[in-house]
């Protein structure tokens, strides 16, 4: 059989492989995992806030010490994904080198490094106010348990919002540049341009949704000193709105604008009845 004529097991393992060495697919699989693991996290904490289930401090501790780390791991890799694009676009002949399997592998760990400096922060600023008897009490699991005081809020807040403000910058600064490539390019370069600021756009747009899940905790406690049954609907909304939604939409559609991301979701969803040749 010709190898155009069907989409064969050979030349679907050879796309694997392509997706496991190709940089946007490995950084987009960063942010799945660490989506999937948050939403999670959050579906238990929200089950066991919903049946007024208590865990201890410490134990809590250990879950939001990953939470915390996981919370920016995605719009961290968000920023690398665009940096991705727009060497891809605007350094082509580099992008090779830059964007090799091994320097991907450097990235996810300098992914991790960064986004491991917020809850390093917070967790310090926390160990620093609490006692040793605050860690054996029984308390809902969320991490408004580990703010003691105003200033570790204002604290979080700042480092969030510095952070973030890097994060735009950088993304601000690869559309402009794309942009002018865009301008410039002509034909097959000109489209592959345009595509490369869509998908620069929609890391803005995720970027945006994540900055929103930080504010929703700022948001809750205001809620809550007016109504603690206001503060519930809310705290409800504000999962299904910005946490949950966006986390399973946004990956989805990045994917589907990928063409060979489709057609491999194309063969798994009809389980490789639907063949064809990538």
């Amino acid at each position: 059989m010709a190898a155009n004529d069907s989409f064969s097991g050979e030349a679907y393992l050879l796309m694997k492989e392509y997706f496991y060495t190709t940089a946007r697919y490995i950084l987009f699989a960063v942010t799945l995992l660490s989506d999937s693991y948050l939403l999670f996290i959050t579906d238990v904490l929200l089950i066991l806030t919903h049946f007024s289930i208590t865990i201890q401090v410490w134990i809590c501790l250990i879950i939001f010490t990953a939470v915390l780390l996981y919370l920016t791991v995605t719009p961290v890799t968000l920023a690398a994904m665009t940096l991705e694009r727009y060497v891809a676009i605007c350094m082509p002949l580099r992008h090779g080198q830059l964007c090799s399997t091994q320097n991907t592998v450097n990235i996810i760990l300098l992914i991790h490094a960064i986004s491991s400096v917020p809850g390093i922060l917070i967790l310090s600023a926390f160990f620093v106010s609490a006692s040793l008897s605050f860690y054996r009490q029984y308390q809902f699991c969320s991490v408004e348990i580990f703010m003691l005081y105003i200033w570790q809020h204002n604290l979080r807040s700042g480092i969030y919002q510095v952070q973030f403000l890097i994060m735009v910058i950088i993304i601000v600064f690869s559309y402009i540049k794309i942009m002018k490539v865009a301008k410039a390019a002509s034909g097959e370069d000109k489209q592959s341009s345009r595509k490369g600021l869509r998908t620069v756009a929609l890391h803005g747009f995720q970027l945006l949704l994540c900055l929103i899940q930080l504010w929703c905790p700022f948001i809750e406690v205001a809620i809550l000193q007016i109504d603690v049954g206001l503060f519930e609907i809310a705290r409800y909304l504000n999962f299904l709105l910005f946490y949950l939604a966006p986390r399973c939409l946004s990956p989805l559609i990045y994917g589907l604008r990928d063409e060979v991301y489709f057609q491999a979701l194309k063969y798994y969803a009809s389980f490789g009845l639907l063949k064809r040749n990538i």
